[in-house]
C-alpha cells in the first residue's frame, strides 16, 4: 500500500493541529495512500500549551481521538498520531493511536522508554506504558507502532519483526542537539537494515525538533524525505514483494540464533 507520513509543527492547540492534520491527510490520500502517519505530539506540544498540561490533558484527548478518527473516515484512509492520554495520575501517558480507514480505533500504544537522557526527563511529567509492543493490520501489511526514543532500543523493533511487522511506523519529536540528525538517520537505518523491513518515521519540525522525516525500505535506503521544513508531507509504495527480495538474500531473521537474553536458538533452514 502507499504510505505517507507528514511533518508539521505542532501548536498547543488542538483544534488547529487537528486542522493541519486534516489537510495533510487529503493531499496523502489524493496521492494515492492508505496510511498516513503522523508525528508525536501531534495533539499539542507540552511547551507551548496554556494552563496546567495534566489540566489540557484531560480536557483535549476524547476530542483529539474522536476526530482523528474523523479525519480517517471522512478522507478514507488509515491514520496514525500521537497525543496525551490521562492515566488518573499527574503524569499521563504519551500515547499513540491507531485508526483505520472506516474511522474505528485499531489499536493505541503507550511509549514505553521515556527520554530520560541529554539533560532532559520525560518521566517527571510522563507516565510510562504499561504493555508491549504493538503490532496491528492495515491495508494488508503488519504495521508495527514506536515512539521517537523507542528508536535507540533494537530489541523495541527486533520484538516487532518476529511478531511478523512488515512496516514500523516511528512518530517522533526528535530534540536537536550536536549529531542529533545524524543518530536520527542512522538508527532509523539500522532498524530497517537489521530487521529486513520497511520503516516510515514522521518527526515535528520545530525551533526545538529535527523533522526530517523519512520512508527507508528494508535495505535501509530512504526512498522519500523530507529536511527541517514546517511542513511537507512525502508518499511511498511499500510492499511486501520488497520485503521477500531482501530476505531472500539476506535472511537474518531466519539466520539469527539469539532471542530475548542469551538463549541459543537453533537456526531454521
Amino acid at each position: 500500500m502507499k504510505v505517507s507520513v507528514g511533518q508539521f509543527d505542532p501548536t498547543g492547540n488542538v483544534s488547529e493541529n487537528l486542522s493541519v492534520m486534516r489537510s495533510l491527510a487529503e493531499e496523502a490520500k489524493a496521492g494515492g495512500a492508505e496510511l498516513v502517519l503522523f508525528p508525536e505530539e501531534s495533539m499539542f506540544t507540552v511547551g507551548k500549551v496554556e494552563g496546567g498540561f495534566a489540566e489540557a490533558v484531560e480536557a483535549s484527548w476524547s476530542t483529539f481521538v474522536q476526530q482523528l478518527s474523523f479525519i480517517a473516515a471522512q478522507v478514507g484512509l488509515a491514520v496514525i498520531a500521537g497525543g496525551y492520554e490521562a492515566s488518573g495520575e499527574p503524569r499521563p501517558y504519551n500515547t499513540l493511536v491507531v485508526v483505520d480507514a472506516t474511522g474505528r480505533i485499531a489499536a493505541t500504544y503507550r511509549k514505553l522508554h521515556l527520554y530520560d537522557a541529554f539533560s532532559y526527563q520525560e518521566s517527571a511529567h510522563i507516565k510510562a506504558g504499561d504493555g508491549g509492543p504493538v503490532l496491528v493490520e492495515l491495508g494488508g501489511l503488519k504495521v508495527g507502532v514506536m515512539t521517537c526514543y523507542d528508536l535507540r532500543f533494537p530489541e523495541m523493533a527486533r520484538a516487532l519483526a518476529v511478531e511478523g511487522a512488515d512496516l514500523i511506523c516511528v512518530a517522533a519529536a526528535w530534540f536537536k542537539g550536536d549529531h542529533k540528525v545524524e543518530h536520527w538517520e542512522t538508527l532509523l537505518k539500522a532498524r530497517a537494515i537489521e530487521n529486513t523491513c520497511w520503516v516510515a518515521a514522521a518527526g515535528t519540525s520545530s525551533d526545538h525538533t529535527v523533522g526530517h522525516s523519512a520512508i527507508l525500505d528494508p535495505m535501509g535506503v530512504p526512498q522519500d524525505w523530507l529536511g527541517d521544513e514546517p511542513r511537507g508531507l512525502v508518499t511511498v509504495d511499500v510492499t511486501r514483494r520488497r520485503i521477500d527480495e531482501v530476505r531472500e538474500f539476506l535472511p537474518v531473521l531466519r539466520n539469527r540464533r539469539l532471542a530475548a537474553g542469551t538463549t541459543i536458538v537453533e537456526p531454521q533452514y
